[in-house]
């Protein structure tokens, strides 16, 4: 597999991580595959952040143990700014907002859901929506995540009848594509060099994206 390369350097290295992909350093994971691309099977290639396997979309690693603390500082934060787009069925019900819930991860499922009141291992979840355009049945939404809960959109998004096209585990629709999520912009001071990176990176040329212009 052809991993696509943004920016490297002796700190960080910023990649497009392939749908299906696990983003976690194991056999076949994208720590592995950075490593295969860089024709060094020992080099140390370190996950900060994370995108659900059947996501896609801009990531940054880091290539040592002081750039993977900074940029974990930065996250715990909230100093690194990460921006997704989305097509979810429906309509939203505003031209932007927040969404505002409590989540619950169940491990036998492999799922989250909303829950309406506080118990054991519930945790506040947060986002806000913008929507950039709109066909009759679908919405292109951007989002920014204020928290990093797992399968945070997509349950969030699902939870309000607005399931994301291709998402084969919160929506019962048929689709016939890719789950269209896609980490479209990463913004994070760089590790050592104190500089403001800024990658902005814009979805495939596939279902359902085509639908909306550029």
């Amino acid at each position: 597999m052809t991993l696509e390369i943004i920016f490297q350097d002796s700190d960080i290295l910023v990649c497009i991580k392939p749908a299906g992909i696990r983003s976690t350093d194991e056999p076949g994971g994208l720590p592995s595959l950075v490593r295969e691309a860089l024709g060094d099977p020992g080099a140390d290639v370190r996950t900060v952040h994370r995108l659900d396997q059947v996501v896609s979309g801009l990531m940054v690693l880091a290539r040592n143990p002081a750039a993977a603390s900074e940029l974990s500082r930065q996250i715990r934060d909230q100093e690194f700014q990460k921006e997704y787009l989305a097509v979810v069925h429906g309509h939203t019900p505003a031209a932007a907002g927040t969404f505002r819930d409590l989540l619950l991860r169940s491990k036998p499922e492999r799922k989250t859901h909303v829950v309406q009141h506080p118990e054991k291992g519930a945790q506040e979840a947060v986002l806000d929506y913008e929507r950039l355009a709109q066909t009759r049945d679908l919405t292109l939404v951007r989002i920014v995540l204020r928290t990093g809960r797992t399968h945070q959109i997509r349950c969030q998004f699902s939870s309000r009848g607005l399931p994301l096209v291709g998402d084969r585990k919160y929506s019962l629709l048929e689709d016939g594509c890719p789950i269209a999520l896609w980490s479209a912009r990463l913004a994070f001071i760089h590790p050592t060099a104190k500089e403001n990176m800024d990658f902005l990176q814009a979805p495939p040329e596939i279902e359902p994206w085509i639908q909306f212009e550029r």
